[in-house]
Parts: C-alpha cells; structure tokens; sequence
C-alpha cells in the first residue's frame, strides 16, 4: 500500500469523559491509562532524539518518513498531556509519577552519557535510537491490538478515549517501521548493529514493564473514587485480560523473539490496512481532515 506518513491535527473533548472511563473496571482503566503517564514525556523524547540523528540521514524517502513520524508523535504527546490535566481535574494527580519519567528521559537519557560512561556522542545516539525502535514495536502490537479488541467496545467505553487510543494506535501500526529504520540507517554498516539492536530489546522490555506496574499501581493507589478499597494485583489484572479489556502476556511477550529475528521488520507488525480504514473512520481524523480542508478553501 502506498501512503505518506503525516501528523493529523486532531482534538478531543474530555469534558464528559468519566474517571473509570471502562465502567466497573478500574483495574483495566488505570492499566491502559500508564499510556497518558508515558506518553507525553516519551514521545517529545522520541522528537528530541530523532532531530538529534537528522544529519546523519541521508534517504530522502526515509526523511519524509522520519519527519511525518515526528510530527505524528508530537500530537500525540500533546494530546495525552490533555488527558493529565484531565486526570487533575477529577482529582487525580499524576506529577509526582510523571517527574520521575521525565527525569529518565531528559537526565539519564540526555543528550550526553549518564554517569560518565565511555562513549561517543555518535555511540550514545544509536543507543538511544535502538532503544526508540525497540519501544515503537510495543507500541505496534499495542496499536493492532486496540484496534481489534472487540471486547473493549462490549464493555461500553467511553466513545471520546475509545477514540483517542484507536487514533494513536492506527498511526503506530502506520509509522511502526520508521524508528526501525531510522535506527538501522544511523547505524550503518557497523558490525555492532544487530546487537545494539538486541540490546536496546534487553533494557527496554523489562524497564517498560516496570514502569508500567508502577504506573498502574500508582493510578489505582490515588484514584479518589477508590479512597484505598482497592490496590493493583497480578489477580485483578489477569482478570481484565480473560474479559479481553487488556492485552494478553502471550501476545507481548512474543514481540520480543520477533524483533529479535536477525531477518525481523517491523512491517511484520499489524495490519495496516486495519489501521487505515480506522484512521478512516475515526471521529477525530475525520473532524481534523475536515477542518484541514476547510481551512485550504478558505
């Protein structure tokens, strides 16, 4: 299929959206909320990186891609930073949590080593690169799966965050081969290529599950419509992935042999045509197509 990746400039309404947007599921709401924790911090990282590695692309098919990838990930982070504000109004404070995500990403994933550690700056971004191209393809098969998860719609959702995740996650499964070639291309043909890329799958993998428990318990320990009657646990979250509200393990955890296929891409992940026909169909797309279109007539 051929198509051009582009940031689309939507906007959601959260003023009818309730606190446990999945009614009578709070575990499952607060799992899927850790996105709006990550998100925003985590994509204007992604951007920052990514200008940091422009020079040394040199493709002029991948630097239309890498550009539209960082227009795309820069609305989403805004547009999870309105869910935050949204979370605050209903009395759910998340800066205490998000503070510590930021300073992962700004400090201890700089613009220069941590710690004085003995690399290059050419060195360090690839590092960071693979480590972007190894969290893009959690982010795939989350996209793909929040597409197909009939079980998400039975259970009456919120129509506007419905939309929200089904929005980000098309345009995951669309861009998900852009940081896995940006990386590959950055990176050359150093012989380190294949096992940096390996590496940044051994660091990510498990700092994404920690960070997401800790979101999770986190959002579950403050939510003020719980008042402590409920604590997040490994039983109440399996629970939510029988009633399919929720990714299952198997499904995320056989990411990680994949991407680490010598002969792996990304282009693998999903269905794109999937991801297209929503992108399609979406309220928010289509409203900020519209008002694209409108706005080049006038």
């Amino acid at each position: 299929m051929s198509y051009r990746i582009a940031p689309r400039r939507v906007s959601f309404d959260w003023q009818e959206t309730p606190l446990h947007w999945i009614p009578d599921e709070p575990t499952a709401t607060h799992v899927i909320n850790v996105l709006h924790l990550l998100l925003p911090a985590g994509e204007r990282w992604f951007v920052k990186v990514f200008k940091e590695a422009l020079p040394l692309v040199h493709d002029e098919e991948l630097l239309k891609d890498v550009k539209g990838f960082m227009g795309q990930e820069a609305t989403h982070s805004v547009q999870h930073s309105y869910v935050l504000n949204h979370l605050a109004e209903q009395g759910l404070d998340t800066g205490p949590y998000t503070r510590h995500v930021e300073f992962l990403l700004d400090v201890l994933l700089g613009e220069k080593p941590p710690l004085g550690l003995p690399l290059t700056e050419r060195e360090w971004l690839r590092f960071r690169l693979s480590l972007i191209a190894a969290i893009e393809q959690f982010t795939a098969v989350l996209g793909d799966w929040v597409l197909r998860a009939e079980e998400l719609d039975r259970a009456d959702p919120d129509p506007v965050m419905l939309d929200l995740l089904r929005w980000h996650g098309a345009e995951e499964v669309e861009h998900r081969s852009v940081a896995f070639d940006m990386y590959e291309h950055c990176s050359g043909e150093d012989a380190a290529r294949y096992a940096r890329r390996l590496l940044g799958m051994a660091v990510t993998a498990p700092m994404l599950l920690y960070l997401w428990a800790w979101g999770a318990r986190y959002l579950v320990r403050h939510d003020p419509l719980l008042a402590g009657r409920l604590r997040y646990s490994l039983r109440e979250h399996n629970r939510a992935v029988a009633k399919g509200l929720l990714p299952s393990w198997r499904e995320l955890g056989r990411a990680v042999p994949r991407y680490c296929r010598r002969s792996y891409h990304p282009s693998q992940e999903g269905s794109l045509r999937r991801a297209v026909d929503y992108l399609a169909t979406s309220p928010a797309a289509r409203a900020a197509a519209g008002a694209l279109g409108r706005a080049a007539l006038s």
